[in-house]
């Protein structure tokens, strides 16, 4: 496998497999390519397949950062920030290869949006930059749907036996745009609704309700703090006011904030602060504690729904 690249450009190709022997062969191949190069790299991918690489590798791949995805990218919305621009950043010389794979099998139907949109949002977050990501898709084991919003979100198309194409249905902002889904209330759920005197009390009733619901230990810490920096959000940038709603669902624990705010930065909470910057890293904080983030953002206002496991 050889993938165009340039001292410039972002390529950020899809490798289509149907078969771990085609999978070890063209990402050991991606690997060794940016070996003869000299370039730092990275592979983020499920535990199995990481395995898979590694042995393909051989004494190759000391010195190649391993991560498993199902770990470091469980929530998709961390990816950006903690895993590829936490890598990229630190090799701010040169182009960098990076692997990743945060579609697999085993991610819920709740999780795929936001999984879509993050494949999508790549596109945005390393414009301009020397970067090389590839990331793979399993062609016998994800939904033909999957495979085809691939195509949508990434400009090449790599074959398992190496065939490189030009994809003809590239438009990132559509899959942004088509899985910015409204999120239907929940009857019954513990809400409160509240403005800027009630920040404390409305952080108190969180805690409340995720100890009723069997949540415990530090997750309770994480519920606090990404609770005050949504609805701190909704006070200061969000009309003032806003809602938030607690529930369980699936084995996790769900808490929703609504407010009459718009967002209008698609990598928003996805783009790490700038050195000196203050502020701005609320979402981005909700999403380094939480195992999925659902957004939705309208001119009826957004929802900020986040899900920790129970």
């Amino acid at each position: 496998m050889s993938t165009v690249t340039t001292h410039e450009a972002f390529v950020h190709p899809a490798l289509f497999y149907r078969t771990e022997q085609e999978y070890t062969r063209q990402t050991v191949s991606f690997l060794r390519e940016g070996l003869a190069n000299g370039e730092p790299m990275a592979v983020a991918v499920p535990g199995p397949n990481l395995e898979l690489i590694k042995s393909g590798l051989g004494v190759d791949a000391e010195g190649i950062l391993f991560l498993d995805m199902t770990e470091a990218g469980r929530n998709p919305g961390r990816i950006i920030p903690k895993v590829l621009r936490g890598f990229a950043d630190a090799h701010p010389q040169g182009r960098v290869r990076i692997i990743g794979e945060p579609i697999w099998a085993g991610r819920s139907a709740v999780e795929y949006p936001a999984c879509a949109q993050h494949e999508a949002l790549i596109n945005a977050a390393f414009e301009g930059r020397a970067v090389t990501i590839l990331c793979p898709y399993d062609e016998v084991r994800l939904d033909p749907h999957v495979i085809a919003d691939a195509k949508v979100t990434h400009p090449t198309v790599i074959s398992g036996e190496g065939r490189e194409s030009v994809s003809d249905a590239y438009d990132w902002q559509a899959v942004v745009d088509r899985y910015n889904q409204a999120l239907a209330p929940t009857p019954d759920a513990a809400a409160f609704s509240y403005g800027g005197e009630d920040l404390p009390a409305v952080r108190q009733f969180a805690l409340a309700q995720a100890m009723r619901l069997g949540l415990a230990g530090e997750q309770l810490m994480d519920v606090e703090l990404a609770v005050a920096e949504l609805t701190t959000n909704s006070v200061v940038h969000g009309g003032g006011r806003g809602t938030l709603t607690v529930w369980a669902e699936q084995g996790q624990l769900v808490c929703e904030v609504r407010d009459a705010g718009r967002l209008t930065d698609p990598l928003a909470g996805r783009r790490p602060p700038e050195r000196g910057q203050l502020g701005g890293r609320g979402l981005m904080l909700v999403h380094y504690v939480a195992d999925l983030v659902r957004v939705h953002t309208g001119d009826d206002g957004t929802t900020v729904r986040f899900y920790l496991s129970l």
